[in-house]
């Protein structure tokens, strides 16, 4: 995936769950019980594109911060 690419879209995954109110703690704690292996750190980097995101990792957050894949990948409007 594209640096700048991986950077926006943590940044847009970063916003929506601050606007939700949710810790990287607890994103990554909510990760771990739909089964995906993934540490605060984990997501601390994926928000600002030092990590590549999986699609599985994707669709759970879309989930878990009950947002769309728009909003993931384009920001929230």
């Amino acid at each position: 995936m594209n640096k700048t690419i991986e950077k926006v879209v943590g940044n847009y995954i970063r916003k929506i769950r601050e606007l939700s109110g949710m810790t990287q703690e607890t994103l990554s704690y909510k990760l771990q019980l739909a089964g995906c292996d993934i540490t605060r750190s984990a997501v601390a980097k994926i928000e600002v594109g030092q990590r590549h995101l999986y699609p599985d990792e994707i669709i759970l957050i879309k989930e878990i911060l009950c947002t769309d894949f728009d909003s993931i990948f384009y920001g929230l409007k």
